[in-house]
């Protein structure tokens, strides 16, 4: 038997060797350091379909809406953000809320030292319904909470109408 014959790139594909995947110990490893890798990174808020450069030093603080008959109010909680790192703009029927959160900690002990920083931004656009009176609105920031609180015309006021359920 000539040395040619052992070599893969010659065998003939009735003289290859087969050998199931899920057989092969170096394939189980593998799938299992993959499953591994994924749910480690499953908990992380970037692997929500972003790669891990998408949304870096970015969060998105969570918003309470209200409206009323008499104005519409906003709460947007805003923990670790100074009131000066805050902008808040209204055109039209477009509410902007932006922002930078900035924070560092430092911490230094006998035969230790500890810091860490988190930096991020936000920007967050928010529709309100028609009939509005922008020139009226109000913010206010008070335990990390930031309150938005635009009156209605006095013509939307008006247009609201009670429907009356009937019962059968």
């Amino acid at each position: 038997m000539a040395v040619k014959d052992f070599l893969p790139t010659i065998w003939h594909r009735d003289m290859m060797p087969s050998k199931r995947q899920d057989d092969d110990p170096l394939y189980a490893l593998q799938q299992d350091m993959n499953r591994i890798f994924d749910d480690f990174f499953a908990n992380f808020p970037l692997s929500a379909g972003v790669g891990l450069s998408g949304r870096l030093g970015e969060f998105s603080p969570s918003i309470d809406i209200k409206e009323s008959e008499r104005e519409v109010t906003i709460k947007v909680e805003l923990p670790g953000v100074d009131e000066k790192d805050i902008d808040v703009a209204l055109t039209n029927d477009m509410l902007t809320i932006e922002g930078e959160k900035k924070e560092e900690k430092e911490e230094k002990g006998k035969g230790y030292y500890h810091a860490e920083r988190t930096y991020g931004s936000f920007r967050r656009m928010l529709q309100l319904p028609a009939g509005i009176d922008s020139k009226k609105a109000e913010a206010s920031f008070k335990k990390g909470v930031l309150t938005i609180k635009v009156p209605k015309t006095e013509e939307a006021k008006s247009k609201v109408q009670k429907i009356a359920i009937k019962t059968e």
